[in-house]
């Protein structure tokens, strides 16, 4: 059996048989309940009041309306501006949200514009109507600390009695600025439960019209905190006539499934923050609670009116402005959410997303992506290559899989310039005469530099040679001319850096000529000194095959000025 909340706020049970059995896919099983079937679910986003509290992520009042503009445009129910009796500042941003986000124009279709207020009647309650005023739906949020442990140690009320009579004070008096007063219990999950149930019927009568049951340490548990929102329910009927809304802290790691607990057990307004923070270790995370009940209504009942597209950039905005980063393996808007590394994930992904995606990246505003790196198989390189408008024959594709797997294993992350500089690389090569096989190169301020170049020839042999230079590039062309014998004069070389990062491709192209012949050649690679090799060497196959001087054994070389030593394969 499940629990779902009709229309009016109470809980009534459907059969379990509207439950689909798991099959990997969104859609798989019964039927899900129709529209018309859910209840809303309001989305309460405190994300420019408790969010900011978080350590470091206090916020300009410019950017507070920044991001205001784009919870709009996510279209959350309310937002929670600020604490106007906490600073000026804050009361100044939450006054200009109130008017230049939730004014009259938002009168139909904004946001409720909402300033939070503790139970003293005059400082708080007063600044906070004064702040929110130039709104045209605006919302007084009081709140108190009910449990024990909170009664004993914060001055704002002392004991039972005094902490029941402010409740119903505080909540009076904002009445007379709104008809839109929600009440908090703070610490609800510790509060001893006949009290909550004590305070939270004298704040309904003094006519708070939302009730919110905060778990403001991360305490409570799905089953606990669930059984406690049906609890309450029944020791106080007045609750099916108003929205019961819920706060949860992430301090166990349980802040999203306790908000959706509480959902399956009649709560209709969640509190939360874009990306999860706030306070502490943060609260409900906006973005998973929303893809959690859309993806499974027939668990919930509930639906929301947001535009989802606008999630994805509402994070991002919401990280830039705070400086608080999205790890990323964070659910739905974390970098490696929709992106896959494996080589069996990205050979499923690409046949059929649904084999590892749960839901579309276009649904959130992002795109699912291919990590290309040692664990990618030869489908998803080949695919990327196409995207990125390359069509490989099977041995250019071959030849250029074999160098993306050798950067790979250097390289955490392959991305596309490292891939065009791979094509590039091996495109540019008609017929390899001259392979590199080895490069090695000794260099310091107390030595000259000196390389050891071996070369591999199509019959399969190689040769080695050892050469000074310059420099490690002047010494890795001397040794390469050694073994070659390709006189030429080289008129160009230039070396770019393709990536960013410590472990950045670079590229070098080069431009030899010989008699009437011009060649170019290019190379790229993380060693700077081996895209040099490369690129000499691809200009070299061109002058041999430009002047049909290919060589096919290397007997036909001419001997170098010096021994070289001939290696098998």
């Amino acid at each position: 059996m499940i629990e779902r909340a009709s229309n009016g706020g109470g809980v009534h049970r459907e059969s379990a048989d509207i439950l689909p059995p798991f099959a990997g896919t969104p859609t798989a099983g019964a039927p899900r309940l129709a529209p018309a079937e859910l209840d809303h679910l309001v989305i309460f986003d405190t994300t420019l009041r408790d969010g900011e509290q978080s350590p470091g992520a206090a916020l300009t009042v410019e950017q507070k309306i920044a991001v205001a503009q784009q919870l709009a445009r996510l279209n959350v129910d309310v937002i929670e501006a600020g604490f106007p009796c906490s600073s000026p500042g804050d009361f100044a941003a939450v006054k200009a949200i109130a008017e230049r986000v939730g004014g009259p124009a938002a009168e139909s279709t904004g946001p409720v514009i909402c300033g939070l207020a503790r139970i003293w009647p005059v400082d708080d309650i007063r600044a906070c109507a004064e702040a929110i005023a130039p709104a045209a739906r605006r919302r007084i949020h009081t709140f108190v600390g009910t449990s024990p442990l909170h009664r004993a140690t914060l001055s704002w009320a002392k004991g039972p009695a005094d902490v029941l009579r402010r409740a119903v004070e505080a909540v009076e008096l904002a009445r007379t600025f709104t008809d839109d007063v929600e009440f908090s219990p703070m610490d609800a999950s510790r509060t001893e439960p006949g009290f909550l149930a004590e305070v939270v019927g004298a704040a309904i009568e003094a006519g708070a019209t939302t009730i919110n049951l905060p778990d403001t340490v991360g305490f409570a548990t799905p089953e606990e905190w669930g059984g406690l929102i049906a609890w309450l329910q029944d020791q106080v009927p007045m609750l099916r006539e108003v929205v019961i809304s819920v706060h949860c802290h992430d301090d166990l790691g349980m802040a999203v499934a306790n908000s959706l607990a509480a959902v399956r057990n009649g709560a209709r307004q969640i509190e939360g923050c874009i990306n999860g923070i706030g306070e502490r270790a943060g609260n409900a995370a906006i973005e998973e609670v929303l893809m959690a009940v859309k993806l499974h209504p027939e668990i919930y009942g509930v639906a929301t009116s947001l535009d989802y597209g606008q999630i994805y950039a509402t994070s991002r905005m919401v990280s830039q402005m705070t400086g608080m980063m999205v790890q990323p393996n964070k659910a739905v808007v974390g970098a490696n959410a929709f992106a896959h590394a494996s080589g069996i994930h990205q050979d499923g992904v690409l046949k059929d997303k649904r084999t590892f995606e749960i839901m579309e990246a276009s649904e959130v505003g992002t795109d699912s992506r291919m990590v290309l790196g040692k664990l990618s198989g030869r489908h998803a390189f080949k695919v990327r290559l196409e995207e990125l408008g390359y069509a490989l024959g099977d041995e250019e594709l071959r030849r250029a899989f074999a160098r993306f797997k050798d950067l790979a294993d250097r390289k955490k992350e392959v991305g596309d310039r490292d891939l065009e500089a791979i094509v590039a690389d091996e495109a540019r090569i008609a017929t390899e005469t001259f392979t590199l096989d080895l490069l090695e190169v000794v260099s310091g301020t107390a030595k000259a530099p000196t390389a050891t170049v071996r070369i591999r020839f199509p019959d399969g042999t190689t040769r080695e040679a050892v050469a000074e230079g310059g420099g490690p590039v002047d010494a890795t062309y001397r040794a390469i001319n050694q073994i070659v014998d390709v006189p030429n004069e080289l008129r160009e070389f230039r070396v770019q850096e393709v990536t960013a990062g410590i472990d950045a491709v670079g590229e070098v192209n080069v431009r030899v000529r010989r008699g009437p012949h011009l060649a170019s050649g290019h190379g790229a690679d993380t060693d700077i000194l081996v895209a040099s090799a490369r690129a000499y060497l691809n200009a070299l196959n061109k002058l041999v095959e430009l002047g049909d001087e290919r060589r096919s054994k290397p007997t036909d070389i001419a001997a170098p000025p010096q021994p070289v030593a001939a290696v098998a394969p």
